[in-house]
């Protein structure tokens, strides 16, 4: 059997290598030509992917890359991996979707299963991406070509959880459409889910994510009201989680990252406005979470009004980047926020992250594009007025940043267990 995978970023390429490892010929697309080559150079641009792996797979002729879409034609199954965005109004931006139908629906063959990988809202994939195929292709879904939808469920960096053993939920535009989807993830995912309808796959990915948006935003709130009352968060959700049963410990942070929970929520806020629903829960949980990072930046200026100085002209190092411990993805990150926020009250920002060496163009914040990472040593550390702690990355030497760093802001509980001076560290 022969596949294509479209997009090669977090989600396209582990979901491409396992299919590969599985015996099914899998042709990596994306527009990026660099990605591309470096693909077919046996090289990785993702952390947790090892190179050897890539190279492996290209060797055997079990997985290639390329940007040309009109070998669309040469596969069988079709599976779309592409970014799913909000635009500036926080509104879906199905843009990269509409754009790969286009792309592919000419090229499809008779009979070819094109499945929908990317987080979006109910009715996505039998109503937008069916009505392009079939307009582009001239084909029908559901009779000429088969059409479904399997929310991706990539955990990067976590071992636990590998793309083999994660259970696959998928739906069908019809019957004939969800066997074939079946079919196909069977041969390299271990369990496979049947759902009724693309929809309800759509609907059980967004409500993954937004129970973790809802249950983080509950846990910063606490944060802040205990925190008025003199009680460690931290120390709370772990006597909690000694609970067997009813409960499960979500933890504080600077605010939320990553692709998915900041943005999924409001994929269903937006598509219920079109059925007269008004999703309060949702939305107050987003504007929760989006306020985190004000918190924080407050919690920086009171730790530097004990020294007696202000945020304008501090030097503050903002440790961590990514936007989850020990790996490279810095989509969406709080620390981006926070960056923004202390240089507009004139703070001297720079950033310190093994996995992010230099800072790439984003939507949303240009103006960091090119910035690099300091060097880890006693010198840069002691320069700065303020260590705040956005990541808590498991490489970095927290007993070094104690007895180095003259003032640590700690949104992560990083420092727990480390032994500094009276005063040095702040839990934000």
């Amino acid at each position: 059997m022969k596949i294509a995978v479209v997009g090669l970023g977090y989600v396209g390429l582990p979901l491409s290598l396992q299919f590969a490892r599985s015996c099914v010929s899998v042709l990596g697309l994306d527009v990026d030509a660099k990605k591309v080559q470096l693909l077919n150079n046996g090289q990785s641009y993702i952390k947790h992917i090892e190179p050897s792996a890539i190279a492996e797979l290209v060797r055997s002729g079990k997985f290639s890359a390329s940007t040309e879409f009109s070998r669309i034609k040469e596969v069988e199954a079709v599976i779309i991996c592409v970014p799913t965005p909000l635009t500036k109004n926080r509104e879906p931006d199905l843009s990269f979707i509409r754009q790969t139908g286009r792309s592919i629906a000419p090229h499809l063959a008779k009979g070819a299963l094109v499945v929908l990988e990317s987080t979006t809202y109910p009715g996505t994939t039998d109503e937008d991406l069916r009505t392009i195929l079939e307009e582009r292709s001239g084909m029908k879904a559901g009779s000429d070509f088969h059409l479904a939808f399997s929310p991706e469920r990539e955990d990067p960096a976590n071992e636990r959880n590998k793309p083999k053993q994660i259970p696959k939920v998928v739906g069908g535009y019809t019957q004939a459409c969800l066997d074939r989807a079946m079919v196909l993830y069977s041969k390299t995912i271990d369990k496979v889910v049947p759902v009724s309808s693309c929809r309800v796959a759509e609907a059980a990915k967004l409500l993954e994510n937004i129970f973790r948006s809802v249950n983080i935003a509950l846990v910063n709130e606490l944060k802040l009201v205990y925190g008025a009352m003199g009680i460690d968060i931290w120390e709370v959700i772990e006597a909690a989680r000694t609970k067997p049963f009813g409960f499960m410990p979500f933890y504080p942070g600077p605010g939320l990252g990553g692709h998915c929970i900041p943005i999924d929520p409001f994929y269903l806020t937006w598509k219920a406005r079109e059925y007269g629903q008004h999703t309060r829960f949702i939305e107050l949980a987003g504007e929760i979470n989006t306020r985190m990072p004000e918190h924080v930046v407050h919690a920086v200026a009171d730790a530097l009004n004990t020294r007696r100085k202000a945020i304008k002209g501090s030097k503050i190092l903002i440790l961590g980047l990514a936007y989850k411990p020990n790996v490279d993805d810095e989509r969406e990150s709080p620390s981006y926020v926070l960056m923004k926020l202390l240089t507009e009250r004139g703070a001297e920002v720079a950033y310190y992250d093994p996995y992010v060496p230099v800072i790439k163009p984003t939507r949303e914040h240009p103006q960091f594009a090119g910035r690099k990472s300091v060097q880890w040593h006693r010198a840069t550390i002691e320069n700065f007025d303020v260590v705040l702690i956005a990541t808590n990355h498991s490489c970095v030497n927290y007993h070094e940043l104690g007895e180095w760093a003259r003032c640590i802001v700690d949104t992560r509980n990083a420092m727990a267990g480390v032994s500094v001076a009276p005063g040095k560290v702040w839990k934000a």
